[in-house]
């Protein structure tokens, strides 16, 4: 079943329940992925609808430490519940081992020796990473293995 099938399941399923906050959080990333859809003038591959959901994660995560950092731990706290709901639709996450284990295998396969060469593992490591990790860790994970 793909990313946008589970949704609109998913979606009933929150409509019969009269969940609002999920069916909210649901819609927004139907109508994310719909936009893009229109923008492309085309249907999305799985890999591109993982890549939208994994933006709107990032989002979420920044939204809620704003909120946090401005006093605001109510809308913090609903942003970090539609953060919930979002990764309930991506796949697993990665954790730091398997990270490195990518990130050593991309370091082999390109042959990168120092951090001038972080751009070309990062390119392969992204690749395999895209929503089933943060961003900013591979990319400081990465950094850290390139520098010694």
């Amino acid at each position: 079943m793909t990313i946008q099938e589970r949704l609109t399941e998913a979606m009933k399923v929150a409509m019969r329940a009269k969940d609002s906050l999920r069916l909210n959080t649901i819609r927004m990333m139907r109508t994310a992925i719909k936009n893009r859809e229109i923008d492309t003038r085309s249907e999305l591959s799985e890999t591109e609808a993982i890549s939208i959901l994994s933006t709107l994660v990032k989002q979420r995560r920044e939204s809620a430490a704003a909120y946090r950092n401005g006093g605001r731990d109510d809308l913090a706290a609903k942003e970090e519940q539609e953060l919930a709901i979002v990764q309930e639709f991506l796949p697993s996450q990665l954790d730091e081992a398997g990270i490195r284990e990518l990130i050593e295998k991309a370091v082999l396969e390109t042959g990168a020796v120092s951090p001038k060469d972080m751009g070309k593992v990062m390119k392969v490591v992204s690749a395999q990473t895209t929503g089933r990790a943060d961003g900013r860790l591979v990319s400081e994970l990465v950094k850290a293995r390139l520098a010694g």
